[in-house]
């Protein structure tokens, strides 16, 4: 746990010296050299109030690293590894137990499998799953801290603001009922006062 006690964001290298990265479709995750220095090799660490053995890794785009319960592939073990959004932040499929192994870390699951990185050829190249049965450093990852740049932390600020401001353009435009509207265009400003006062008491 100490990996990741200190840590806001993490990398995290497979047994290929290749990062595990989010997909483009947000939806997908990898392994990947070439992706390693941009924002999808990189892992919010979210810890989790009720269970401190515990954590949850968010990707670049929001959702969570989630071991699934779809088959990676028919008649085998291994369970997809997802980018995922639940509606319950508490669903247990969306936390990591990190087991320390030297100066490597498992990743388990509440079910017990493990987060693995596949080797070997086709079908199984550069994908992630999670499963019980597996080569011993599969499942091992070397843990990096990364910092996240001043910069990018105003980009999401600015990006949250104009999401609420967004929000608050469409309340805005609506058309609202008024008590001003069944009064004649001479009315004097205290009239849509007096008909507020006159409709509440």
């Amino acid at each position: 746990m100490e990996f990741f006690e200190k840590s806001v964001a993490v990398r995290l290298k497979t047994h290929l010296d290749k990062y595990l990265v989010a997909g483009d479709d947000q939806v997908t995750v990898r392994q990947s050299r070439s992706a390693a220095g941009t924002r999808r090799a990189r892992w919010l660490v979210d810890h989790v109030d009720s269970n401190s053995h515990v954590i949850r890794l968010k990707s670049c785009y929001g959702n969570y690293l989630t071991a699934s319960r779809t088959p990676f592939l028919l008649g085998m073990t291994g369970k997809k590894v997802l980018l995922t959004s639940p509606e319950n932040t508490k669903d247990l499929a969306i936390e990591w137990q990190p087991v320390r192994d030297g100066f490597q870390v498992k990743l388990k699951t509440s079910a017990g499998t493990f987060l693995r990185a596949n080797g070997a050829t086709m079908p199984w190249r550069n994908t992630v799953t999670h499963d019980t049965d597996f080569t011993h450093n599969w499942i091992l990852f070397d843990v990096e801290p990364v910092e996240i740049p001043e910069d990018e932390e105003l980009n999401d600020y600015l990006s949250m603001v104009t999401s609420f401001s967004s929000v608050s353009d469409e309340i805005s435009g609506l058309e609202f009922d008024s008590p001003v509207s069944v009064h004649s265009s001479g009315f004097s400003p205290r009239t849509p006062i007096l008909s507020i006062k006159k409709v509440i008491f």
